[in-house]
């Protein structure tokens, strides 16, 4: 993008409302750096409906945003897309399950990275330049990981508001997250909750993670069996209610059940004999979460080839998750709640108080009506 010689007017989208003022330039002009934000917004030359403004401040929908020519930075130049092959477009449109204005939703399988790192070439975030139709459209943004190895529902959003809104969603624990997982034998509890603080293991190079009581993160999972195939095996629909990295492998490792094909954290335990597949068997299922257009989001995802084909000689029959799904926790109490909560308890307080302090009053007038002895 070449250096603008003219003073700029831009409205603020309704994408936009709430951003900062320093993150609006980021987001559409990425070229002018932060400190020109700055020294722009503190000699007046950016104007937000025709008034000074700071780099922090929070901009609305509907606002006029003035920019001065020039800014940009010598050797900054707006990111490209990537040219990708036919192959990995049709990669790309294979994974897409549904989609709205805010959000697409793709079927992530198993082996394929979400992002790249050392050695990883092949990834999810490599792809999404696929669901964009032109250079002018921003590009699709993800909002969650899954690990490598484990399949399923992986949400991507489609504007940077759109993405704002559903980190909010993941980091607030509101969006309900279902996993389907075979595991090694059958936990004695049918139902409960899986509560063991994590850590980075000493001496993965923080690839892997353990169960560490004392300076571990809270981790908090819950689960249910929905069938069993005897003693063999069992499979899980699985909940978590914090997001720690490989949560769900180690929780069920750590209750002596470990993932199916998780070698990593079920060792040679974690692999059934027979025909049944080697690879990792946690799918996340289906994705509840609320949508930045009112609408809430609701979606599942088919099991990969190998999962549906053990689920298939385990003998087990998918509409059974469905037809009693996992109890939900009561809702968290809004802020009018809990203070009603609280005056209620007050007074409850107060009323139970009034009988001694009427018992003690008693007892004292009756001593002082008592006649009193000659002296």
């Amino acid at each position: 993008m070449e250096t603008a010689d003219e003073v700029r007017t831009f409205t603020v989208a309704p994408d936009d409302d709430g951003i900062r003022l320093d993150r609006w330039f980021k987001r559409h002009l990425p070229q002018v750096g932060f400190g020109t934000v700055s020294k722009w917004a503190r000699t007046g030359q950016i104007r937000v409906d025709g008034k000074r403004t700071k780099p922090d401040e929070r901009l609305e929908a509907g606002q006029k945003l003035r920019v001065p020519p020039g800014g940009d930075a010598p050797n900054r130049k707006p990111k490209s897309k990537r040219e990708l092959t036919a192959t990995e477009r049709q990669q790309a449109e294979a994974m897409l399950i549904d989609q709205t204005r805010s959000a697409l939703v793709l079927n992530k399988p198993p082996g394929l990275a979400t992002q790249g790192g050392t050695n990883t070439h092949s990834h999810v975030d490599g792809l999404l330049d696929a669901y964009s139709d032109g250079d002018d459209d921003p590009r699709p943004r993800l909002v969650h990981r899954l690990d490598k190895d484990t399949s399923g529902i992986l949400l991507i959003a489609r504007t940077p508001g759109a993405a704002a809104f559903f980190s909010r969603r993941f980091s607030g624990r509101s969006a309900k997250k279902i996993y389907w997982a075979l595991v090694v034998g059958v936990p004695d509890i049918r139902e409960g909750v899986i509560e063991a603080p994590l850590a980075k293991q000493p001496g993965s190079g923080g690839e892997k993670m353990h169960v560490n009581e004392e300076s571990g993160q809270t981790a908090k999972t819950k689960y249910r069996v929905v069938d069993a195939a005897g003693k063999k095996a069992a499979w899980l629909e699985l909940q978590p209610m914090t997001g720690r990295t490989h949560q769900l492998r180690v929780h069920c490792a750590a209750m002596g059940h470990p993932i199916v094909g998780d070698g990593k954290y079920g060792g040679k335990d974690a692999f059934l004999t027979g025909t049944i597949s080697r690879k990792m068997h946690l799918h996340a299922r289906r994705l509840i979460i609320e949508s930045p257009d009112g609408d809430k989001l609701d979606v599942s995802a088919d099991l990969p080839e190998h999962f549906a084909a053990s689920m298939e000689q385990l003998g087990f029959d998918e509409s059974l998750s469905d037809a009693t799904p996992m109890r939900d926790d009561p809702p968290p109490k809004t802020r009018e709640e809990k203070k009603q909560q609280a005056r209620q308890h007050a007074k409850n307080y107060r009323k139970a108080q009034r009988g001694p302090r009427r018992a003690r009053g008693s007892a004292t007038n009756s001593k002082s009506n008592k006649p009193r002895g000659k002296t």
